[in-house]
């Protein structure tokens, strides 16, 4: 069973439109722009039909009004280097402020039943995707929670993580960094 990060004691600011926002801008990130992971260099997609085929099913989550295009895919990869620098140690909020007027953050009710959305009602797939995921993280360190977006601690891993564990502890993107991570402590304290 999968616990959301808006069931989680202690983290009742973070709603789960926010918190589902925040893990769309992980994925987007650790997709398109990361070219270390798990101790092993690889590379991200280099051009729009790779980087179309490489989100995949999330096309159609950021779009279901009508399919992403190749071009789409382009500016998405633009988008995801502008949010890269929120997460980690020091969160670069300039870049994400810029992000918020860039893509033109605004908050509306749209469609029946009425939602909230943070983008203006004409703007395109990628500027609502973008302005909704800025908004979203915008939130999460407006809340006071920003050390919930985080970059992996491993050597040779930079992935990203929202982490929805209840102290906000969490210090690597998975059990084989940590496990990386911890061979390497052993082996160092072995040789000294």
């Amino acid at each position: 069973m999968t616990i959301e990060a808006w069931r989680i004691t202690g983290q009742s600011q973070i709603d789960s439109y926010v918190g589902r926002w925040a893990e769309q801008a992980v994925t987007l990130v650790n997709t398109l722009t990361v070219d270390r992971a798990r101790g092993r260099r690889i590379e991200p997609p280099a051009d729009g039909p790779a980087r179309l085929s490489a989100i995949g099913d999330l096309a159609s989550a950021l779009s279901p009004s009508r399919p992403l295009t190749t071009g789409d895919a382009d500016r998405l990869a633009e988008v995801a280097a502008e949010l890269r620098p929120v997460f980690g140690r020091t969160p670069e909020f300039g870049t994400l402020n810029a992000a918020l007027i860039r893509h033109g953050a605004v908050p509306h009710l749209q469609g029946d039943p009425p939602r909230l959305a943070f983008h203006r009602e004409d703007a395109d797939p990628v500027d609502a995707w973008a302005a909704s995921a800025a908004t979203a993280m915008a939130m999460v360190i407006g809340v006071g929670q920003g050390v919930r977006l985080r970059s992996c601690e491993a050597d040779g891993c930079d992935l990203v993580f929202f982490d929805v564990t209840r102290n906000a502890s969490r210090r690597f993107c998975g059990l084989s960094c940590q496990n990386r991570a911890k061979a390497s402590a052993y082996r160092a304290r072995r040789r000294d």
